[in-house]
């Protein structure tokens, strides 16, 4: 993914820079996710280790049971509430929506569609995986 490598919050106190390559985009269509976007699912750009820099303001955090029975720790804007980024054993993943410039992203599958909502389409090209993989 090319354009912006730095992001924030709703209300402007949180800003990051992605200082990595990012892995890749997923869509999840999870329970969870639906619940933290407040729509009918989430995105999550993976990132390689090291990658995140938080530049201003403070994160607060709290833990989830995953779908799939990990565990998540999701870090947000103390102030205005807006997740910002989620950390598993498996890696970390930025809240897509919180860049700058979200006009390049692409996703490259979607996680979950078993709890797909009916009037989401997927295109044909884009890997879709029944749970998360």
């Amino acid at each position: 993914m090319r354009g912006s490598t730095s992001g924030g919050c709703q209300c402007g106190r949180i800003r990051y820079e992605i200082t990595k390559e990012p892995v890749g985009l997923a869509v999840c269509h999870c329970r969870e996710c639906q619940r933290q976007s407040g729509s009918a699912f989430g995105m999550s750009l993976a990132l390689p280790d090291g990658a995140f820099r938080l530049i201003s303001g403070t994160l607060k955090t709290f833990e989830v049971k995953c779908d799939s029975g990990r565990m998540k720790t999701c870090a947000f804007c103390s102030e205005c509430g807006t997740r910002i980024y989620h950390q598993t054993v498996k890696g970390m993943s930025v809240k897509a929506g919180t860049l700058d410039d979200t006009s390049l992203l692409k996703p490259e599958a979607h996680y979950w569609t078993m709890r797909k909502q009916p009037w989401v389409l997927i295109a044909s090209e884009v890997a879709q995986i029944a749970d998360d993989g």
